[in-house]
């Protein structure tokens, strides 16, 4: 039954988005992975789902009766979870959540095995990755992603936390490089810089005059984990530009020191999850709880 669905939701909201692009941007994806999903689809199918252009997709005559028929049968779906829940007063059933590795396993893991331990009855299926996931296709009940995550039909999302940032080093290093006085100054010092899909991520910060411009910088290590990098700054190799609840220990021990005067834009964090017109209790749960709690474990101490 699975094989029926996969592919159907984001075929659903690239007809609803007007083409994969924007469909891509509203289910926080890829446009290539929005892309492979309906290709993927169309081959299972054994027929064109779009006429294909280089800036337009177009339904076929076969694409437009199967786009009706996936709007009843998502309906449907929807509408009997939300039946065979109504009847239910305790949190129970399976509940599959993908988040980002390091806050996942840090921040949101521990509210949910918080919930788990209360409710019995509710199954974790816990999935910790970086990379982006086609929530329809893999049947995620539930995402926590970093970053504003495009609008779109077939997901809803919720703020559920601000993380703060901070530009952050070892005291043997400031001591012997001094600090950086303004945005203009990173370029002399070493930084230690996060990299993945074959991109460096900018230092997006305030210039003298308040406007957001991306750093120059001069990096001496490049990584994929946020972990490497805190650990290269902890033995004085660099800069790091970090959530600052990641560094929480380093700092109360005084491995590391805040670099003041960058002050950076805050990084929000939101659930997200397959649109429907009532939430499993699970899920609600779930989303509230995150929503009320996780905020608290990311602050910094006054």
């Amino acid at each position: 039954m699975r094989d029926h669905l996969d592919g159907v939701g984001v075929f659903v909201e690239a007809v609803e988005a007007g083409g994969f692009a924007r469909a891509a941007e509203r289910l926080a994806l890829s446009r290539s992975a929005v892309g492979k999903s309906v290709a993927r689809l169309e081959a299972r199918l054994g027929t064109r789902l779009f006429h294909r252009t280089t800036r337009t997709q177009q339904l076929t005559e076969d694409g437009q009766i199967y786009y009706e028929r996936c709007l009843k049968a998502l309906e449907e779906l929807r509408a009997g979870e939300s039946l065979i829940d109504s009847g239910r007063r305790e949190v129970v059933g399976p509940l599959k959540v993908s988040m980002p590795r390091l806050f996942g396993r840090h921040c949101v893991a521990p509210i949910l095995l918080d919930i788990a331990r209360e409710h019995p009855g509710l199954e974790l299926d816990l999935r910790f990755s970086d990379t982006l996931v086609d929530m329809i296709g893999e049947r995620f009940d539930l995402a926590i992603r970093n970053g504003a995550p495009g609008e779109g039909g077939a997901l809803s999302t919720r703020r559920i936390a601000t993380q703060a940032k901070i530009i952050c080093a070892a005291p043997a290093y400031l001591a012997a490089r001094g600090l950086p006085r303004g945005i203009e100054e990173l370029a002399a010092h070493d930084a230690l810089v996060y990299w993945r899909g074959e991109r460096l991520f900018p230092w997006t910060l305030p210039d003298a005059t308040g406007r957001l411009v991306e750093a120059k910088l001069r990096w001496r290590l490049q990584s994929d984990d946020h972990e490497a990098i805190v650990e290269a700054a902890t033995q004085g190799m660099g800069l790091a530009w970090v959530p600052a609840w990641l560094v929480r220990a380093q700092l109360a021990a005084g491995q590391l020191v805040v670099v003041p005067g960058f002050p950076s834009p805050p990084l929000e964090s939101f659930a997200v999850w397959p649109g429907a017109r009532h939430l499993p209790l699970r899920l609600r749960v779930a989303i509230d709880r995150l929503a009320r709690e996780l905020q608290s474990r990311i602050d910094l101490p006054a």
